[in-house]
């Protein structure tokens, strides 16, 4: 009998240490969600879907033209690039500038 009490008690402390951890991971222990009571069911016939929000639009800024101004130098007062102005405004020749003529800024 005692050749197999050790081996026996060895098991039983593994079993428990075993359940345990078990219990731990599950989150068995107070105020467990699987020993609470499902939620009641809502009413037929509705489902409630999360939509994300539109993006906010930003306003569009214009800028007007005016005697002397290059695609350069409105860069540099707007603190953007050519490049950006060049593709906020693709329809614009920008050594045909005119004054009074609107054109998109960042």
């Amino acid at each position: 009998m005692r050749r197999w009490s050790a081996p026996a008690a060895f098991l039983l402390a593994v079993t428990i240490a075993v359940l345990l951890v078990r219990a731990g991971l599950e989150g068995s222990g107070s105020g467990s969600v699987r020993n609470s009571p499902p939620p009641p069911p809502g009413p037929r016939g509705t489902t409630t879907s999360i939509q994300p929000l539109p993006a906010p639009k930003r306003p569009q800024r214009h800028y007007v033209i005016r005697s002397g101004d290059t695609f350069g130098s409105i860069a540099l007062a707007q603190h953007t690039t050519v490049e950006k102005l060049r593709a906020l405004n693709p329809r614009v020749d920008p050594t045909a500038l005119h004054v009074g003529q609107q054109i998109r800024v960042p």
